[in-house]
């Protein structure tokens, strides 16, 4: 008997909605398809179409996780099968024990922002704050969007977009900066296609010639680095111009005077030489941005992986309020989300600094409330970002300010995080750690305990797409295997150390968060199900509210007084820029048929075959010829962090001088390279710039036999089972 099945994508922050065919006897899926959604439009990509075989287990990258496993001897002793009892006792004996000895701040969780589901996450950051007594909760927007969260936080109020995904099409002007929707939400991408047919001027700041740059009525090729000069450059000329909003601005926003103390030194011709871009071009590209009431930005990681990330954002925002571009349909800020939940996982509160719904951990009122719901005495101090882990493990000198367990659930830290020598060497001097995820992967090796997760398509739930609309997830397969959903492990784990945590399902948990927090209450699993998609906030539990658009009608802003605050920063250059020993400037960048840390896309046939190690490094024809290298030669890429190997691709896309890679490679890792140098704000690391070289592998055999080994002893490691490797 095969029955349909509507759930949400799993593979980026567009929120597509499809339709699975299963045969419920057999417990095997039939056919897919995307069906009809607020955001995709019966549309979906190459992941949305395919990216579901890795429920199958085919083995391909890594194998999934089916049984708990704990190293009962310790740091070096192997990991072994157990009961869920013995994994549950032993973890939470464990997480006893460091909190006793170094007190709750010792601890620290990272949340996921992928498969869960937003009640895992609520459960997640419950169980840091509730049960070891810590804001010490974060989750990997911390290394992608927390500069548009703090930087938007800083300015209007609310760290999301300001617009729907559907507005972007009716769009006049579309300033695209740092972002390039094709690779990363090729939906979004569909709805920039549709405007510009609409007849919208596109223009695109960007160092490489993407996708989106080649539709673009204007591509500003600036240098990489440069984003806070061009900003401040386009504020300074709508000012200097008369080209702002002067009603909007008087009435809706503060902060004007010290704002322009900043970017009057900011000319279109002091910024050329910092950017690289004519005076002309700027100049042009404020006056068109300012002609239009429907003028949006969008922008990505591009933006927000710099040093200055959180200062782009600022201004970003400012841009949009001196020119009155908020508050109405067709216009505001666009941080366009990356993974299917990272929006999610920051509404679910699951950040150092708020309570779920964005409630601040300092406010009095706040803690007291969520103090009454949990029942337990609550910490009014911010926690740590999971970011810093190598600065309070290896660089602590005092043992009592050190992380001592890490709790880690749906992330990998040892591939995405930066700097990777320094997170292994991290993960191995913690006294515990727990790894709680559907697939092997480089950082269970450094794990203490390892606890098998039910998979998307596996569980319920909600998700929240980047646009703030919560939508369903559902089960489609009954899973496999001696493994439970994310939230009922982290609850077991809660009631072994002393708190009951029980739920029967996702609806109880969903229920007990909307209660508490003002902004979701109206979004009931109920109106879910009728209206499919219910943007927050979302006050009232009645048919009536459906939820919100936009942001900031009228111009009133999500501050406490209601009023925008104009800011930005003065420039400075990356943390690390190029040298006479490391001549390039490596950038990492995103590949459309892959996700994250590829654990899941990497386990889907199609998908694996697109493309597979060791990954490209992008570099201009002229650096091409400079080396002696041709397309496919594997080279060795070096950074004063470590060295990668990887295939050359010549592309008259970059610039001489500018080199880029995508992260989700095992052998092409360039985490090996990148620098952890962090905005002092966001603590987000500047993946998009550090100083590398390139060197010539003369021995090509040599280099295939090389990179081929280090796949096999890879895959080895992941427990792979099946006979034969992939071509």
């Amino acid at each position: 008997m095969s029955v349909e099945i509507k759930t949400t994508c799993c593979y980026c922050g567009a929120g597509c909605q499809l339709l699975f065919t299963v045969d419920k006897e057999a417990n095997k899926i039939l056919d897919i398809h995307p069906v009809p959604g607020r955001t995709n439009d019966s549309k979906a990509c190459l992941k949305g179409w395919y990216g579901w075989d890795y429920l199958n287990d085919p083995q391909i990258l890594t194998k999934r996780l089916r049984e708990p496993m704990i190293r009962k001897g310790g740091k070096n002793s192997p990991l072994e099968i157990v009961s869920w009892d013995e994994a549950v006792k032993f973890v939470a004996d464990n997480f006893k024990k460091v909190k006793e000895k170094w007190g709750p701040n010792s601890f620290l969780a990272a949340a996921s922002a992928r498969g869960p589901g937003n009640e895992a996450g609520y459960i997640t950051q419950k169980f840091a704050r509730a049960v070891m007594g810590t804001n010490n909760i974060d989750h990997c927007a911390r290394i992608c969007h927390a500069a548009s969260v703090a930087g938007s936080m800083q300015t209007i109020g609310e760290g999301a977009m300001s617009l729907s995904i559907p507005e972007i099409e009716d769009a006049e002007v579309i300033f695209n900066i740092g972002y390039n929707a094709a690779t990363s939400h090729p939906i979004v991408a569909r709805r920039i296609v549709r405007a510009k047919e609409k007849g919208c001027y596109i223009i695109c700041a960007d160092p490489r010639i993407t996708e989106t740059a080649r539709i673009s009525d204007l591509h500003l090729q600036l240098k990489g680095g440069a984003n806070v000069a061009l900003v401040n450059a386009l504020a300074n000329v709508i000012i200097s111009e008369g080209l702002m909003d002067k009603e909007f601005v008087k009435a809706h926003t503060k902060g004007f005077d010290d704002f322009w103390a900043i970017v009057k030194d900011y000319t279109p011709e002091y910024s050329s030489g910092i950017t690289g871009l004519s005076a002309e071009d700027i100049r042009f590209t404020a006056r068109k941005y300012a002609s239009s009431k429907h003028s949006v930005i969008l922008w990505g990681m591009g933006v927000t992986q710099f040093s200055q990330g959180v200062e782009t954002v600022k201004c970003c925002c400012s841009l949009a309020m001196l020119t009155g571009n908020f508050g109405h349909y067709a216009c505001g800020t666009g941080p366009v989300r990356g993974q299917n939940n990272v929006q999610g996982t920051c509404d679910m509160g699951d950040l150092p600094n708020v309570y779920p719904g964005y409630q601040d951990v300092a406010n009095p009122a706040i803690q007291a409330k969520f103090e009454k719901a949990w029942g337990v005495k609550l910490s009014g101090v911010a926690g740590i970002q999971l970011t810093r882990v190598p600065e309070l493990v290896q660089h602590e000198s005092d043992p009592a300010k050190r992380i001592h367990a890490y709790y880690i659930t749906g992330e990998d830290p040892c591939q995405s995080d930066p700097d990777l020598d320094e997170i292994r060497e991290s993960l191995d001097m913690i006294d515990f750690v727990v790894v709680q995820d559907i697939f092997w992967n480089k950082t269970c090796e450094h794990a203490d305990a390892i606890l098998p997760a039910t998979a998307w398509g596996e569980h319920d739930g909600v998700y929240t797409s980047s646009d703030r609309g919560f939508q369903r997830i559902r089960k489609v397969l009954e899973p496999a295997g001696n493994i439970k959903t994310d939230w009922e492990i982290t609850c077991l784990i809660a009631t072994a150390m002393g708190y009951k945590m029980h739920y029967n399902n996702t609806e109880e948990i969903w229920n007990e968060l909307i209660d508490l927090c003002p902004k979701f209450t109206g979004a009931t699993y109920e109106k879910l199900e009728k209206l499919g998609s219910i943007q927050w906030p979302c006050w009232d539990k009645g048919m009536e509210d459906k939820g919100t658009m936009f942001l900031h009608a009228g111009g009133h802003f999500a501050t406490p007084d209601g009023i925008g605050i104009l800011k930005t920063s003065p420039y400075h250059p990356p943390v690390e820029v190029e040298n006479t020993e490391y001549p390039l400037t490596l950038c990492t960048v995103r590949e459309v048929g892959h996700y994250s840390v590829r654990t899941m896309t990497g386990n889907c046939r199609l998908l694996r075959n697109l493309e597979d190690e060791p990954g490209w490094v992008e570099m201009s024809p002229e650096q091409a010829g400079q080396l002696g290298v041709k397309q496919g030669d594997i080279v060795k890429i070096v950074s004063k962090r470590g060295f990668a190997f990887t295939r050359a691709k010549p592309t008259e896309r970059v610039k001489t001088g500018a080199v880029y890679m995508t992260y989700q490679w095992w052998i092409g890792a360039c985490n090996e390279l990148t620098i952890s140098a962090l905005d002092p704000s966001s603590k987000t690391p500047e993946y998009k710039y550090c100083a590398a070289r390139i060197e010539k592998i003369p021995d090509q055999k040599w280099a295939e036999e090389e990179v081929a080994r280090r796949y096999t002893d890879i895959r080895n490691r992941m427990r792979i089972t099946k006979e034969g490797l992939p071509a």
